[in-house]
């Protein structure tokens, strides 16, 4: 066991080895989607964070194969107003039924990168972001990450997170998988990231693929400190 220790330039925790822990909550994210299947978990991430006050910050980053996906699975139609497709229509007003198409800057919290920008901030490891999630991750992401391969802003944020120590999930979406998959996932759990299979779960019996989904991005948030008040709690 170690004990923790307050770096005293900072006022964040410090492990021995030299890294620094996360600021708890979390408060500036790196999210990132590429093109496996599973975009409607992403959508219930970002909202989730969107109206999370602890959150104050939140780079978001879609590779190319992400806008196929989301398409497919979300009615996504090119990057013209991207978050407002993504998060999907306001709610209706209690005096009315009808939903509104979302502004096209839906978000003061949620900034898109480009996924070609190499030199944006959550490039350089002097950019306090403090933890990142990669919702779904497809296996040739996670190759590239597990083999330090960052021709990409979202491989290059995430190799900032391992080598600075910070919280990297990957959110790995495939079946079944081969060895080199296996292999790729120990790579990148021994440099430090947390493989977070998206595999949702079913005890609470969920009715509909959007509860299933919100109730997996609950258990990704929880797991970098940021537990939602709605979220499932097993009571034995």
């Amino acid at each position: 066991m170690f004990r923790l220790s307050l770096c005293s330039n900072s006022g964040r925790l410090r492990r021995p080895a030299g890294g620094l822990l996360p600021n708890h909550p979390p408060q500036n994210l790196t999210v990132a989607t590429t093109g496996a299947s599973g975009s409607v978990f992403l959508r219930h991430l970002l909202r989730a964070v969107e109206r999370d006050n602890r959150v104050k910050n939140v780079n978001f980053i879609a590779s190319d194969s992400a806008l196929r996906v989301m398409a497919e699975e979300l009615g996504v139609h090119g990057r013209s107003n991207l978050l407002g497709q993504i998060l999907g229509p306001e709610k209706a007003s209690p005096k009315s039924t009808k939903r509104t198409p979302r502004a096209a800057n839906p978000s003061s919290k949620i900034k898109e990168q480009s996924n070609a920008d190499i030199g944006a901030n959550v490039a350089s490891g002097s950019y306090p972001a403090d933890a990142m999630v990669v919702l779904p991750c497809s296996v040739g992401t996670l190759a590239r990450i597990a083999n330090g391969i960052a021709s990409k802003l979202i491989e290059r944020a995430a190799d900032v997170c391992l080598k600075e120590k910070r919280p990297l999930i990957l959110c790995l979406r495939e079946t079944p998988l081969n060895k080199i998959h296996i292999r790729n996932m120990y790579r990148a759990a021994d440099a430090g990231a947390t493989i977070f299979p998206l595999i949702p779960a079913f005890y609470y019996r969920p009715t509909t693929l959007d509860e299933m989904a919100r109730e997996f991005a609950y258990r990704v948030l929880a797991h970098l400190g940021l537990p939602q008040p709605a979220a499932f709690r097993w009571k034995a």
